[in-house]
């Protein structure tokens, strides 16, 4: 344990705060490991945020975000829906669901650092469609070489 400084000893830039708050992380993260596990849902994303417009939402008319759910963090109490943030994944099978644009927002970091963030089912297909192309895209490239690379094989293969 690290003792006070002495008289005439510069303090050890320590920022305390920050300590305390990524030990927090450590221990939501570790928390969160220990309630997907027996469920056996994935986390496909380093963090996110879900937030439920409740002014416009129709859940007693439908409630079908809570059924969409694959970890059951939506739940229904006193007449509204409730979150369990614990629980989300942030996959958007809420969104997708929601018969009501803009009533359900998800932002989330992918390990990359890339942020998405939708509220529509439109803009989630979007943003997986223009995933999925990008993978394609880099996957096409492995296998296929540049035009230069092609050309330079064929003249070396050539007498």
């Amino acid at each position: 344990m690290k003792q006070m400084p002495k008289k005439g000893e510069k303090p050890s830039s320590v920022d305390i705060f920050e300590l305390l708050e990524d030990t927090g992380k450590k221990e939501k993260k570790k928390r969160r490991e220990e309630i997907l596990a027996p469920i056996g849902a994935k986390e496909f994303f380093v963090e996110g945020s879900i937030n439920i417009n409740k002014r416009i939402c129709h859940g007693v008319e439908c409630k079908l975000c809570i059924k969409a759910c694959p970890t059951n963090a939506l739940f229904w109490k006193a007449g509204e829906i409730g979150l369990t943030e614990e629980l989300c994944i942030y996959c958007g099978a809420c969104v997708l669901s929601c018969i009501v644009d803009d009533c359900i927002k998800i932002t989330r970091k992918r390990s990359t650092g890339e942020v998405e963030t939708f509220s529509k089912p439109r803009d989630f297909i979007t943003q997986q469609g223009s995933i999925n192309t990008r993978k394609r895209l880099e996957r096409v490239k492995e296998v296929f070489p540049e035009l230069e690379d092609y050309l330079k094989r064929g003249m070396k293969k050539a007498p």
